[in-house]
């Protein structure tokens, strides 16, 4: 029961939708009507706003981020830990109040990655940044930060319930990539900080 409750706990507070209430503060367009339709900070950066790109990074990354570290503050055992970061991202990727239709969970997920280790989370936003840099797509440094980061939870923490969680983070965050997979191979895939607005 108890780790229900964590799991439930960190779905909780990764559901909070930070690309759509910065937005409307901001009086800006629903993240969901233009661009790739998601609400991550990558696409509110299409909107022309810099600012709100980046409220939308910092809340993303740290509900993830202040979730795990809530659990570790209360002595939450590392399976509950697990359980409450891999909530998080589940939270921000499929939220009940957006009818489970989230983001991809890159921020969040670095906002755990770090909450779990800050190795670990540094080495795989090291990973991101580099890849970001040279091709200036956000999605392949996604993919291939995701692909590194379970050999780095290996690595610092061997086989275990964090492992398992940050697998099963990497999976998903791949597979919600399948369509920028497509487009990376045919060429079609927006580099960062370009426009595609369809805004009525």
């Amino acid at each position: 029961m108890a780790e229900a409750l964590y799991a439930l706990g960190g779905y909780l507070a990764g559901s909070i939708p930070f690309a759509v209430i910065v937005s409307r503060l901001m009086a800006l367009p629903d993240p969901r009507s233009y661009g790739s339709g998601n609400i991550g900070a990558t696409n509110v950066l299409r909107s022309g706003s810099r600012l709100a790109a980046l409220l939308t990074l910092a809340g993303d990354a740290g509900k993830g981020w202040a979730a795990v570290l809530v659990a570790q503050a209360i002595g939450a055992s590392v399976v509950e830990i697990a359980l409450v970061g891999f909530g998080a991202f589940i939270g921000h990727v499929f939220p009940a109040w957006l009818r489970f239709r989230g983001g991809k969970g890159v921020a969040t997920a670095a906002g755990v990655l770090i909450a779990f280790d800050w190795r670990l989370g540094l080495s795989v936003l090291g990973v991101w940044v580099a890849v970001a840099a040279v091709s200036r797509y956000s999605s392949l440094a996604a993919i291939v930060a995701a692909l590194f980061a379970p050999a780095m939870a290996w690595y610092i923490g061997g086989a275990g319930a964090l492992f398992a969680a940050v697998t099963a983070m990497s999976v998903i965050l791949v597979a919600r990539h399948h369509a920028n997979i497509g487009k990376l191979a045919r060429g079609q895939e927006n580099r960062i900080g370009e426009k595609r607005l369809t805004i009525p």
